[in-house]
């Protein structure tokens, strides 16, 4: 049985089009593919598994959570994407932000990703601490990957391979706030 996924209308369909289209122009243009990838990883990457809480449901655009210390730098993501989310206001913050990693996924040379839209924004964001912290050690990010996401050992080893890309863009990005 496979996967089942929200279904969405012809319009909001062409909405991620349309934003597909300029996420494709503004990620070139500005170079910052590192720095969306890493938004959407740290939306997508506060879920808990056991409660069926965080995640990807657009919550990123609170300034609560882009106070959360692991997301420091992130508010220049939102900055740079939010003209283009402006001309598609049908689109939820939730799949926005995750079509954006996406995109910046496909602009770095990387495979093409399946998109599946439907995600509902969610009114709060979930509480601070639910991203792993490396300076923890391997334990630590063991129980954040596997107990609370819920992620394979193949899982971790191609996030993990990820940081190459995202991990420059973290430094950089807390010099500039």
């Amino acid at each position: 049985m496979g996967k089942s996924y929200p279904t969405v209308s012809e319009e909001y369909d062409a909405a991620v089009a349309k934003a597909k289209r300029k996420l494709r122009g503004l990620i070139a243009e500005k170079n910052c593919a590192p720095l969306i990838l890493r938004l959407a990883w740290h939306s997508a990457g506060t879920f808990d598994v056991a409660t069926r809480t965080g995640g990807p449901f657009g919550t990123m655009k609170n300034p609560a959570e882009q106070s959360h210390g692991a997301n420091a730098g992130l508010d220049i993501a939102i900055r740079l994407l939010e003209p283009i989310k402006e001309q598609v206001p049908i689109l939820s913050y939730a799949d926005f932000y995750q079509l954006a990693g996406v995109v910046a996924v496909e602009v770095t040379g990387g495979p093409e990703v399946p998109f599946h839209p439907g995600r509902q924004d969610k009114p709060e964001p979930p509480p601070e601490g639910r991203l792993p912290d490396a300076t923890q050690g391997s334990d630590h990010l063991r129980q954040v990957f596997s107990t609370q996401m819920g992620l394979n050992d193949k899982d971790i080893v191609a996030l993990s391979g990820g940081h190459t890309l995202v991990g420059p863009v973290v430094q950089f990005s807390r010099c500039i706030v």
